[in-house]
């Protein structure tokens, strides 16, 4: 995966707060995936994916796929068609009719084409299967197939090569290495003990867990994901694949989704635990009176519009439970892993006279 994505994705940066610094009791790096193209992690499987059917139909002397398909709440969808845009391989897109119109509008930027399905992951997978057929297309799983889980897991490996490249420049330089001044990661950055990401399907986690414990098996791996939409810690509590009997309610859409057969044994046997917030933790205040909230502090403190799924981690992290993670896990990497926002959702927007698009 690492090779085939070189030089096409953007190098996503490690940024810090010492203001959620305080609020946490930890030293936060934020690795920013809204930065990423597309403005989410997804590209990284959906990249992955196209050009490992690329390579197979070079390899094996055939034309290139009639077409890719997929299901998706947005992000997804918008990097496989970004993705196969670049080889010429048109893009079949399910999407729940509840998806954000910015992300629905985003994958057409990309000439797919959208068929709408029920907000259900049966309908999602009936819809999509329908599709295939219909077209003669690859199925290309948003977080079940291996080529995605292991795309995702670039982020892992990034993570650790930006910190240990870091140390090493720190201490050509003479400087300490546990001291901070910068907002951007410096020369003085910690080491990472613990990287937290959230969950919806599971291919992120499933591909960070895989590269985390290959390389550092004492960094924790731990996964976040809505109480409404507890599946994974559902399915950690009982050993046993618990999917979401309904379409969850939840104000982060892109993690709505259940994890599926592939990714539930790395995240059983390979991530530490599963951390669920509430509602009022993604989007009001957390349960100590100092942390506001979660998302909104992100905006505010760092002026970084990320999306709700991704104040999913930074809400983990500020819980009354994360308190009970050993003290020795100092340094926690949270992953933020999209910006796709539906301004027409923002307060801020929707309350200014005339049109809110």
């Amino acid at each position: 995966a690492e090779r085939r994505l070189e030089g096409r994705l953007h190098r996503t940066p490690l940024l810090t707060s010492r203001g959620l610094d305080r609020l946490a009791g930890r030293r936060l790096l934020f690795k920013c995936e809204l930065f990423q193209r597309t403005g989410s992690f997804k590209i990284r499987g959906a990249l992955n994916a196209v050009r490992a059917l690329v390579e197979d139909s070079q390899r094996a002397g055939k034309e290139l796929p009639r077409a890719v398909v997929t299901h998706s709440s947005g992000n997804h969808g918008q990097a496989l068609a970004c993705a196969a845009q670049a080889e010429g391989i048109p893009t079949y897109v399910v999407v729940p009719w509840t998806a954000p119109r910015c992300k629905q509008d985003a994958i057409r930027a990309y000439g797919a084409t959208l068929v709408p399905c029920e907000p259900s992951d049966k309908s999602r997978a009936e819809t999509a299967a329908r599709v295939v057929q219909e077209t003669g297309g690859v199925m290309v799983h948003p977080n079940q197939e291996p080529a995605v889980i292991a795309g995702q897991g670039t982020i892992a490996l990034e993570v650790l090569e930006q910190v240990r490249d870091t140390h090493r420049g720190a201490a050509k330089r003479g400087y300490p290495r546990c001291q901070r001044h910068s907002r951007f990661l410096s020369a003085q950055a910690p080491e990472v003990n613990a990287v937290v990401a959230p969950v919806g399907g599971g291919g992120m986690v499933a591909g960070i867990a895989v590269a985390i414990k290959a390389l550092r098996p004492d960094v924790k791996v731990f996964a976040a994901e809505p109480r409404n939409a507890d599946d994974c810690y559902q399915s950690k509590v009982r050993g046993e694949l618990t999917p979401n009997l309904h379409p969850p309610e939840t104000i982060a859409d892109a993690v709505k989704t259940s994890i599926g057969p592939t990714t539930w044994p790395i995240i059983r046997d390979l991530v530490d635990d599963v951390l669920t917030v509430s509602e009022e933790e993604i989007k009001a205040k957390a349960p100590c009176s100092l942390l506001r909230r979660a998302t909104r502090l992100v905006w505010e403190r760092m002026k970084l519009l990320i999306e709700p799924a991704a104040g999913v981690g930074v809400a983990a992290v500020l819980s009354e439970r994360f308190q009970a993670v050993p003290r020795a896990v100092e340094n926690v990497c949270i992953v933020l892993c999209g910006g796709n926002v539906d301004l027409s959702s923002l307060t801020w927007l929707t309350d200014l006279p005339g049109e809110a698009e």
